[in-house]
């Protein structure tokens, strides 16, 4: 089988997963209200298969087998922590943003058809940096501290595209890539998203910041998506996949009910949140609303977004890295658990 591109993306995340100074001086990664929480969605603008509201949906009849086997597996990695990494910034652009080119590497994409073509040109804010560097430069050797994912994670809010990065790196006046992947914030994405059997930035096919809650969400009182988690390789269900997510990783569990890439868990409803601020409710909120959705591997399970591009601070809203960590996996179910599509890494687009 050929080299997969998620498949080896995951390798390089085994701490924290596939997650994540050009250009001129006009546009400053700022606070982005108008791109984000007055919208009734999330960072898109229509509704899409992460935003769907499941708190009324009926619990998978393999739920509890799904769940006693993570747990009989070890949990949630870290130590079976529910903890929450901050790493990753979403940066935001529009038109008087600066553009840089975007070049391939010589193995773009592991050859195949999951990327969006290059050489192109996307909108990189001043001082945008790349996960897990100061600035534009990250060696996607590096296999600790996110730094062999080397994201870069762009929205632009007057062409209304989502730009997402794997292992990029600054070379002269350009940005190296191994995966490019442009996402069109006014389209309605079926349940296959970009296609079957296609991955993204993130290793089961789903645009990241689409599922990273920011510190602005928060702030206004309601994130309206389902939240990123991931799993270490060995806990995940090895060679499937169910929708929303369109790809896995390297899942290596043989056990029949291991959670599998794309699964929903949703917070039991009836979860005592009396010991929790009110910020802090409202992330418990979305996940019984609607849930959170295993976009890869890796041992840190929750991601949001760095919150160096929002008005709103995390510590001002009282989370930090272990404010969710008491949470077992006993307090989850599964809902909407498909059909499991065998994987084949053989992608096809959709139009």
């Amino acid at each position: 089988m050929k080299p997969t591109f998620a498949v080896l993306c995951v390798t390089a995340a085994m701490y924290i997963g596939c997650a994540g100074g050009a250009g001129n001086e006009a546009a400053k990664p700022t606070a982005a209200p108008d791109s984000r929480s007055n919208t009734a969605d999330g960072l898109f603008r229509v509704a899409q298969p992460w935003t769907k509201d499941v708190s009324g949906a009926a619990k998978s009849d393999r739920s509890d087998a799904i769940i006693a086997t993570l747990a009989q597996l070890g949990g949630w990695g870290n130590d079976n922590a529910l903890q929450t990494d901050f790493s990753i910034p979403i940066f935001y652009a529009d038109g008087r943003t600066p553009r840089m080119a975007l070049v391939g590497t010589d193995d773009y994409c592991y050859g195949g058809t999951d990327c969006d073509g290059v050489p192109a040109q996307m909108p990189v804010p001043a001082d945008a940096n790349i996960e897990g560097s100061a600035d534009l430069s990250c060696d996607p050797s590096g296999n600790t501290d996110g730094q062999g994912d080397c994201h870069l994670l762009v929205a632009e809010r007057d062409e209304q595209k989502l730009y997402e990065i794997y292992q990029g790196n600054q070379t002269g006046d350009s940005i190296t890539a191994n995966g490019f992947f442009v996402w069109d914030l006014n389209k309605a994405y079926p349940d296959n998203l970009r296609g079957d059997q296609c991955t993204s930035a993130d290793a089961a096919g789903f645009p990241m910041a689409a599922l990273m809650p920011t510190a602005d969400e928060v702030a206004s009182g309601a994130v309206n998506h389902a939240l990123r988690f991931i799993l270490p390789n060995d806990r995940m269900k090895a060679e499937a996949y169910v929708h929303p997510a369109t790809h896995a990783g390297g899942p290596e569990s043989t056990e029949a009910d291991a959670p599998p890439y794309g699964v929903r868990f949703r917070l039991k409803p009836d979860f005592d949140e009396s010991g929790y601020t009110e910020p802090q409710k409202v992330i418990l909120s979305a996940l019984k609303r609607h849930g959170m959705l295993l976009s890869d591997g890796g041992e840190i399970a929750l991601t949001f977004a760095d919150d160096r591009t929002s008005t709103a601070k995390w510590a001002e809203l009282g989370i930090d890295e272990q404010t969710f960590s008491g949470i077992g996996v006993d307090q989850f179910e599964v809902v909407e658990l498909g059909d499991e599509i065998a994987l084949t890494y053989d992608c096809v687009r959709n139009p």
